[in-house]
């Protein structure tokens, strides 16, 4: 593999459509990769087609059907869950590690969550490592990774980052590199891409507009959604030089809030993936 566009399900929410629309349409712009995002139980909104989301307790074979019929391979799963709670992310985890596997998707994303206020900085490091020690357990049984992604206090900073994802020593813990919420956060993504690029697994590929830059940039920690790649602040031709120069083989899944900002997306991203190297270097 080298260097894939992928879209992140959250671009089809704003329709309130189901899980099987928002693959229809993703393949219909022309990904070959989408990143599905997965819940435990029952969700109505899901139920009644609302939402994209879709239920670990729901047969993976369905999933898969959906994927096979449209065309397109699951770059990742989305599944952030608190680490700091591991009554609530050990079986999660475990139960989206085997899911990943069963339809064929390398990697599980998750973060390390909203610490819970019972939990001191100093607790929450040793609690985390619990929860990654545990679940990685079944990561490397099914050869699914973990990525790690820059999105909450901890995470929000490069060194933070790197010490989540240092915690448990498995080649299966890795980082999923996000963009936008580095960016929204204060921090350098450009910077942060080349530290993380030694356990880099898979990338969000999230812009964000000058507007919502202004607004929130150093006071959030990053953001659900940003907006078409090529219309915000990031330099995507930099990003791609980065990931070359240090061989990555994987997918830029585009995290944006409309199916038209997905479609400019993958036009700006092509253009530049398709470009003599020397040009995007």
């Amino acid at each position: 593999m080298s260097i894939e566009i992928g879209v992140n399900m959250e671009f089809i929410r704003s329709q309130d459509k189901s899980f099987a629309v928002g693959v229809e349409r993703a393949a219909k712009l022309g990904y070959k990769y989408v990143e599905p995002m997965v819940h435990n139980g029952r969700e109505l909104l899901s139920e009644a087609g609302y939402f994209h989301s879709f239920s670990l307790d729901d047969d993976p074979g369905e999933m898969k059907d959906i994927l096979d019929q449209n065309g397109v391979k699951p770059s990742a799963l989305s599944a952030h869950c608190p680490l700091m709670r591991p009554e609530i992310s050990v079986p999660y985890l475990e139960k989206a590690i085997r899911f990943a596997a069963a339809i064929g998707a390398p990697v599980v994303n998750t973060d390390e969550g909203i610490r819970p206020a019972w939990v001191s900085s100093e607790e929450a490091f040793p609690v985390m490592r619990y929860t990654l020690s545990t679940v990685l357990r079944t990561a490397e049984r099914y050869r699914v990774y973990i990525g790690i992604e820059p999105h909450q206090s901890i995470s929000r900073t490069t060194e933070g980052l790197l010490r989540i994802a240092g915690l448990v020593e498995s080649p299966f813990l890795r980082v999923n590199y996000d963009t936008g919420n580095v960016y929204l956060a204060g921090g350098d993504p450009y910077q942060g891409l080349s530290a993380v690029l030694h356990l880099l697994v898979h990338v969000h590929a999230k812009d964000i507009t000058v507007e919502h830059a202004d607004a929130e940039r150093g006071k959030v920690t990053g953001t659900p959604v940003g907006c078409a790649c090529g219309d915000g602040v990031i330099d995507w031709k930099r990003v791609i030089g980065i990931l070359r120069a240090g061989n990555f083989h994987g997918v830029l899944s585009v995290e944006c809030g409309t199916e038209q900002q997905a479609a400019r997306s993958l036009a700006h991203l092509s253009s530049l993936l398709n470009a003599p190297a020397q040009q995007v270097a």
